[in-house]
Formats: C-alpha cells, sequence, structure tokens
C-alpha cells in the first residue's frame, strides 16, 4: 500500500520536497475550502492592537486593564475593554510540543501526524493573506526557534524542522512544557497570536505559565488527543510504554475493573486539565486523531465568533469540542 502524504513528510528518509508534497494536498483538500469558507470573516477572527475601534465587549478575567474604556465603563457601571482592528501584518507563533508521547496512536494517525497538518493548514491560511508565522520547537527542552516570515517556504520549513527536531528527541526525558512557554514568554515583544500545540501531558507548571502568556497574547491552546487515552480497549494481554520515560508495564486488558479503573483515572485528569486550561484565560482547540481536520478548524471559528457575540469565557463549549468525524482525507 502507498504511503500517504502525511506519513511520508514525517519519516527519518524525508526532506522538504515530501514536506511539500504535504502541502500541496492540504492546500487542494482543506486550505482553499477554508479559506472560502471563512471569507470576509477571516479579519474578525483575529483582532489585535490597532487603531481603528472594532468592538466593545464587558472586562473578561485576564483581559488588559490598559484596554477599558473608561468612559463606557462610567456610564454602565460594568467594566467595558475596547477591541481593535489589526492595522498590521498579523505575526502567528505556534510553539510545538514534539516530545515521545506525540508519537502515539492506536490506529493508523498519530498524534504528530495531526499536528503537523494543523500547523501546515493554518500556517498557509496565514501566510496567504501577508502575515508572518514563527515558531519554538521542543523536544526534551527548547531546541529551535524560526524566526517569522510570510512566505510559503516558510511554511514548509517550518514542517521540515518538526520532522528534523522529532527524530532528534531524547528518549526517556520528561516533558516540562513550562519551560515552552516561559521561552515564549521571555521571546515574544510584540502582541500576536500564539499556538500552543501540545498534548499537555507533562510536568506540573505549564497552566500557571499559559496564563502569563495570555495576559499579553492571544492565544490558542490546541491540545491533540487519542481516543484511546480515554478508554482502554480490549485486546488481550498487552505491553504498555510510557513513551516519555520509556517505563513498560504488562496488563490484562480483558479484565473490566482495570478498564473501569484506567477510565476513571483519564477522566479526574480531563477534568483536571479543562480547568487548567479554562483558568488560564485561553481559547481552546481539541483535535483528536479520529477527527477531521477542517471541520475542527471550522469549529474554531464558531467559537472565536461565539465569544465575541455572547462573550463567553476561553473554555471550548462541550458542543464544538466533540469531533464530528473521522480524520480521513489527507491523514488516512
Amino acid at each position: 500500500m502507498a504511503e500517504t502524504a502525511p506519513a511520508a513528510a514525517l519519516s527519518p528518509a524525508g526532506s522538504l520536497t515530501t514536506s511539500d508534497a504535504l502541502l500541496r494536498k492540504l492546500e487542494w483538500q482543506i486550505i482553499r475550502r477554508l479559506d472560502g469558507l471563512l471569507q470576509g470573516d477571516y479579519r474578525s477572527l483575529f483582532r489585535g492592537g490597532g487603531v481603528d475601534l472594532a468592538d466593545l465587549r464587558e472586562y473578561q478575567l485576564h483581559d488588559d486593564v490598559r484596554h477599558i474604556d473608561w468612559n463606557v465603563t462610567a456610564r454602565l457601571q460594568v467594566p467595558y475593554v475596547r477591541q481593535y482592528t489589526e492595522d498590521r501584518d498579523l505575526t502567528a507563533w505556534f510553539l510545538l510540543d514534539l516530545s515521545g508521547s506525540i508519537d502515539f496512536g492506536s490506529a493508523d494517525v498519530t498524534k504528530l501526524a495531526v499536528s503537523t497538518a494543523f500547523v501546515a493548514t493554518l500556517a498557509r491560511v496565514l501566510t496567504r493573506h501577508g502575515n508572518r508565522v514563527g515558531a519554538l520547537l521542543y523536544g526534551h527542552r527548547v531546541d529551535a526557534m524560526l524566526e517569522p516570515a510570510s512566505t510559503r517556504l516558510q511554511v514548509l520549513n517550518l514542517l521540515t524542522r518538526m520532522r528534523t527536531r522529532r527524530r532528534e528527541t531524547v528518549p526517556g526525558a520528561a516533558t516540562a512544557l513550562a519551560d515552552l512557554i516561559g521561552t515564549a514568554e521571555r521571546t515574544l515583544r510584540r502582541r500576536s497570536l500564539v499556538f500552543v500545540v501540545s498534548d499537555f501531558i507533562s510536568a506540573p507548571g505549564w497552566s500557571q505559565a499559559l496564563g502569563r502568556l495570555a495576559r499579553r497574547h492571544e492565544v490558542v491552546a490546541v491540545r491533540l488527543v487519542d481516543p484511546a487515552e480515554m478508554a482502554l480497549p480490549d485486546v488481550g494481554l498487552v505491553t504498555l510504554e510510557d513513551a516519555e520515560s520509556g517505563e513498560q508495564l504488562f496488563v490484562d486488558s480483558t479484565d473490566p475493573g482495570f478498564r473501569a479503573r484506567y477510565e476513571a483515572i483519564a477522566q479526574a485528569r480531563e477534568a483536571e486539565l479543562y480547568d487548567a486550561l479554562a483558568r488560564s484565560g485561553a481559547d481552546t482547540l481539541e483535535l483528536a486523531t479520529d477527527d477531521d481536520l477542517l471541520d475542527a478548524l471550522l469549529r474554531f471559528a464558531d467559537l472565536r465568533r461565539q465569544r465575541a457575540r455572547l462573550k463567553t469565557p476561553g473554555r471550548f463549549p462541550a458542543h464544538l469540542r466533540s469531533p464530528a468525524a473521522g480524520t480521513q482525507g489527507v491523514l488516512a
């Protein structure tokens, strides 16, 4: 069977040529359609610190107090903040977690393939509108930075860097997302759109750093997840291995009691993760390995429009978090 485009782009033998093949496939199947569906809504999805007033809305936790409109606040007795239309090119940064757990996928699609397709799609959509994209790449430490640029070649370089850095990741190294986010805090001077792409399987401390980053920048936490992380399937006797520490555990997955305990622990971690993301003030987009990328990105656009219209908090509404379809097309 022929190798699919995402798998080819992530293979050790890959090159800029295979990255170009993946990007061409995404441009044909997703990016052009996404551009057409967003159309005039594009600018309203990404508002920045320009000089043209775009809207007023009630103050929310983590909003910059410098944007409070004191005249409106005094009249209505409720704090209101100004939102501005970006009057210059947008700069977007991708903070990319390429640690060992990103390689996991219970079917044909890994979290790394989903991350690659998402980054390629969003980066190309942004650069097609003349905006600049850059990246910080994290394996077992922050070991690469791609300065912002606005060309198609920049997107290809980013995809190639993702593949190369993933191969160089040191097995057994624990993930500390706080290091990645903290580096972004120190590096990003101008207010930017920041995508933190990770499965958020990490040592504690990242949520506080994410909250600080969200107070200064427009932050979207892109959470990568696989269905098997939530419920262990009945596949008999199986050896489970921690992708980062290398620790192995031999388990009997036919035991309903063991599967129930596994699911309970997964649900507890899920609740803790959602709470941490909500408290950070960042928008949250969930991408599952069995999800449809175009549908997920349209859900993201719906989220941002709903937040602007209904003044909702950053946590993804439940009906938008749920995947609508299997990941097919470019990922399979």
